[in-house]
This record gives structure tokens, C-alpha cells and sequence, in this order.
């Protein structure tokens, strides 16, 4: 590796806080709208690109976002056809942790679901209400403020998905409440980066306020509330460009605030430490410092 590309790890690291995560998603919703919308499928994570794939970065800030955003949409799309929503979609669903409502929105709409999806960020409730009466979906998704932890209900679902979310909630208490709301057979789809090389997961908690943990603690997990894993695709290398684009995005976002004094939903400074944290970010993904990964659980019981 070329010595001036290399990252000096951080060292030690700080408790997860989990009283932050709702301050943190509070925070970032404007961010979120201004970056990613306007909607009404508003996604914040990462998108997937075409193996191989590096578009060229010199073009407008409107062609980087459309990237963007369309790599987001594809990789919600590749899940759920690769987990079997299109040849058999999930009458009701429970969306974990689902933000402003991209992945509810996406699920009531291409595959008919009835979906409840479950947020911490109060904020977040109207945002979504609104996205789904624009979306003609109303009547199909429901939010509700509630902690994934201790989330009850007197359905049943025939799955549950959690996307980037999970690595902010207790992994043992996520899987033994999804056993208890899901039917016998039911699925449990999660899209998640899993941590590689232990240095690194301060830096990334740290920025992100979250808590990353092994693909072997979520199987074991998974095993101790009665899943099994029956998926596993890492799609690492088709993610990594995602940083890429996003960092020009930033850049061109920088641009525009300094040359014009256009307004941002971002400050200067935040602008700026996104855009040089995106770099590292970037090359911790292409060495597979983490690994993103779609894993599929089944719930034992079902025929």
C-alpha cells in the first residue's frame, strides 16, 4: 500500500452511549432530506454499485446524487429479490430502526406489504407520514416511536429487515424480539457492515455513534433466539463506491456553499469533515477493514 495513503487507527475508544442515538438521527435529518431527498423514498445508507463499477466524479452534483440515490434504491432491491420478496413478498413487516421511511415506503409499495415501521427520532414520525401519503401508501405503512429492544405488538409478521440499524441496538435483545414478533418460518433480513479489524471500530462508532460488532456474535445471537442463517452475501467490493461518490457529492456541496454562499442543510466545518472522513472511509471498505453483508435468518418452526 502506498505509505501516504496509509490510516493511522485511533487509539482507545469510548463507551457506547445509547442515550446519543436518538440525539444523533434527531440531528441528522435535515442533513438526511437535504443530501438524499426529497423523497418520498429517503434512504440513509449505503447504495450498491455494479461490480467493477467507478463512475466518473466529474459531472454535476444533480448526476452524483441521482448515483446516489439509485444505488440505494438497488441495493434494497437486490435484497429482497435475492431473499425471495418477489416471488413470495411478506403480507406484514416489521422495518427496524427505518429512519425517514425509505425501506417501509419501498416494501408497501413494490411488494404490497402492510409494514410498521419502528423509529427512536420523534421527528421522524410526521417526516414519514407525510412521504407515505405522497407515496399513496398511507393506508399500508404505520410508524411508531418505539425502542426495537422492547418493542411489542399483538401481530404477527411474516418478516422483519433492518438496514444499517442494527448496529445501534443489543444484539442478543434485537434477535429475541424479533422470535417473538415473527411467525414461525418467518424471515429476518439485515443489511450491516461487520467489523474485520478490531482497530478500526472506534473510529467508526466514534463517528457514527453506533456499536459494530462480529458476523460471529450476530449468528450466535441469531442461534440463541432460534434463527438460522440462511443468506449470506458479502457485498463489500459493490459498496465501497458508494464512498466515492458520496465524497464527491460533499465536494461539489463545498463548492457550491463557498463560491455562492447558497445556503446548506450542512455547515462549512461539518462539510468538510465529512468529506476528508469519506476518504477514509472509503479505504478501510476496499480493504475490507469492515465488510458490509446481507444476511437472511429464518426463524425455526415453519414447514
Amino acid at each position: 500500500m502506498d505509505s501516504n495513503l496509509v490510516i493511522q487507527p485511533p487509539t482507545g475508544g469510548q463507551a457506547f452511549d445509547a442515550s446519543q442515538v436518538p440525539l444523533y438521527y434527531s440531528r441528522k435529518t435535515a442533513d438526511i432530506l437535504h443530501k438524499y431527498g426529497p423523497g418520498p423514498r429517503v434512504h440513509f445508507h449505503m447504495g450498491l454499485f455494479a461490480p467493477g463499477s467507478a463512475p466518473n466524479t466529474t459531472v454535476s452534483q444533480r448526476v452524483l446524487k441521482r448515483r446516489i440515490v439509485e444505488s440505494q434504491e438497488a441495493i434494497v432491491e437486490h435484497a429482497a429479490r435475492t431473499w425471495g420478496a418477489y416471488a413470495n413478498p411478506p403480507g406484514r413487516l416489521l422495518d427496524i430502526g427505518c429512519g425517514v421511511g425509505g425501506g417501509s415506503l419501498y416494501w408497501a409499495q413494490e411488494h404490497g406489504a402492510q409494514v410498521t415501521g419502528i423509529t427512536i427520532a420523534a421527528d421522524h414520525i410526521p417526516v414519514i407520514q407525510d412521504f407515505a401519503r405522497q407515496a399513496g401508501v398511507a393506508d399500508r405503512v404505520t410508524p411508531l416511536l418505539a425502542d426495537a429492544h422492547t418493542f411489542t405488538t399483538n401481530h404477527r409478521f411474516d418478516a422483519a429487515y433492518a438496514n444499517e440499524s442494527s448496529g445501534y441496538m443489543d444484539r442478543e435483545r434485537l434477535f429475541r424480539m424479533a422470535a417473538r414478533v415473527l411467525k414461525p418460518g418467518g424471515w429476518f433480513g439485515i443489511q450491516e457492515h461487520f467489523i474485520c479489524r478490531p482497530e478500526w471500530t472506534g473510529f467508526i462508532d466514534g463517528y457514527y455513534k453506533t456499536r459494530l460488532g462480529t458476523l460471529t456474535e450476530y449468528i450466535s445471537a441469531a442461534n440463541a433466539a432460534g434463527f438460522h442463517l440462511e443468506q449470506d452475501e458479502d457485498v463489500t467490493d459493490r459498496v465501497a463506491e458508494f464512498w466515492v461518490q458520496s465524497m464527491a457529492w460533499n465536494t461539489a456541496e463545498l463548492d457550491r456553499v463557498e463560491n455562492t454562499g447558497a445556503p446548506s442543510a450542512w455547515s462549512l466545518e461539518r462539510l468538510r469533515e465529512s468529506t476528508i472522513t469519506h476518504g477514509k472511509l472509503f479505504r478501510i471498505w476496499r480493504d475490507h477493514a469492515l465488510e458490509t453483508r446481507l444476511l437472511l435468518f429464518r426463524l425455526d418452526g415453519g414447514n
